[in-house]
């Protein structure tokens, strides 16, 4: 059995990551199904729906210091509730919060909560970090069931390493959930027990309210215990010109992990210009209950796992990336993986944990691996690590 194939009967059986453990050290045989695959199609969207980003309507007339409600950014004094008074004490209309320069300390189990039409503008030296708590589930900032907000510069950072229980995956920096018109810009979000950042819906059901329009522009997740970034469902998410490296602690461990499953769909998702880096899962991990994702123009390297992993996970199209120095193939599709465009990325030196980086050469499951239950995957004009499979087309 090759490596990949394992990954598969993994996948069908509901294996919730790829890690060290699921792998064995075996020669990396790649095993194309000898079908006639028909070309890619995937569902309608409307034409360049990113471009516009969300327009994002903020009250203008009104602006809080924290500082003026008692916010002392000192590192020790708790000012979750300061902050939250300045939030509180804007119009109906909303208006911009700023926070100056300052570690402002921060009850993760009483968190910040942003109204509609209301801007948190952070100084680039400002940083909410929370409270070491012992709690599985946190948050620093909750969007939730609001529109039009943004949040932009300073930090966000974590306490896993000062949390106090063992128990639990969910703490989180930023969370938006049910939520429309959502910018996030220029903030740094690291060190924490869970993800730092989670686009998703809240209510379940009937009562399901997904987000939508929400952009995530300029923003570095860092050395979170899960991962980086969690979608779930939600439309139009759009992230670009970020990086997502260093998650570490437990499963899945990506840089973003696409995984709605049975709790909503989760369809148009642009990546764009991405870093995907030291991930110790992958650095993109794909699973089903989703359509017309995009992931183009990224940078996948050094991740322990698949530089992107699609695990049953539909309508994906994969160009002109670069994946290179993952410890498995820069690009898998498993499972019953269907219409995947994979084009003119530059797939090499991967598969790590086998082969050397700066070997030349191996066989195409080095770069790029497609299981045999997958269907409707087209394959051209990619580069190798063996330049005789930069021909190969499916």
């Amino acid at each position: 059995m090759n490596i990949f194939s394992k990954n598969q009967k993994l996948a069908a059986s509901v294996m919730h990551s790829v890690t060290a453990k699921t792998f064995v050290k075996k020669p990396l045989i790649l095993a194309l199904a000898a079908i006639t695959l028909s070309a890619t199609a995937v569902p309608a969207f409307a034409t360049d729906w990113w471009s516009a980003k969300p327009d994002v309507v903020i009250g203008k007339t009104a602006t809080v210091d924290v500082r003026t409600k008692g916010a002392l950014g000192d590192g020790v004094h708790d000012d979750t509730a300061a902050i939250q008074a300045a939030i509180d004490s804007l119009p109906s209309d909303g208006g911009t919060v700023t926070v100056p320069a300052g570690r402002y300390m921060i009850n993760a189990l009483k968190p910040i909560r942003l109204r509609s039409h209301t801007r948190l503008l952070m100084d680039s030296m400002a940083t909410l970090a929370a409270i070491p708590t012992s709690a599985s589930r946190y948050w620093v900032i909750k969007v939730w069931n609001v529109t039009d907000v943004r949040i932009v510069g300073g930090n966000v950072v974590g306490e896993r390493a000062q949390h106090k229980g063992s128990t639990g995956e969910w703490g989180y920096g930023i969370n938006i959930s049910g939520s429309k018109n959502v910018v996030v810009k220029a903030v740094n979000v690291s060190d924490f027990w869970g993800d730092g950042v989670l686009v998703g819906a809240t209510g379940s059901g009937r009562y399901l309210q997904p987000s939508d329009n929400v952009t995530i522009d300029r923003v570095v997740s860092s050395n979170n215990r899960r991962q980086g970034l969690t979608i779930g469902p939600s439309q139009h998410v759009y992230i670009f010109n970020s990086t997502f490296q260093g998650s570490r602690g437990t499963l899945p461990e990506a840089g973003i992990d696409i995984e709605p499953q049975d709790q909503g769909p989760v369809s148009t998702v642009r990546l764009e210009n991405n870093t995907f880096a030291d991930n110790h899962g992958n650095g993109i991990e794909l699973h089903a209950n989703i359509s017309d994702i995009t992931i183009t123009g990224n940078t996948l390297t050094g991740n322990h796992g698949f530089g992107m992993l699609a695990i049953s996970a539909p309508y994906l199209t994969i160009t002109n990336n670069n994946g290179n120095k993952n410890g498995l193939a820069a690009v898998g599709v498993s499972g019953t993986t269907h219409n995947v465009s994979i084009t003119g990325n530059t797939l090499q030196w991967n598969s790590t944990r086998y082969m050397s980086p700066t070997k030349s050469g191996g066989a195409l499951d080095r770069d790029l691996q497609i299981g045999t239950s997958t269907s409707a995957i087209s394959v051209s004009g990619n580069v190798f690590s063996n330049p005789k499979y930069n021909t190969y087309t499916r």
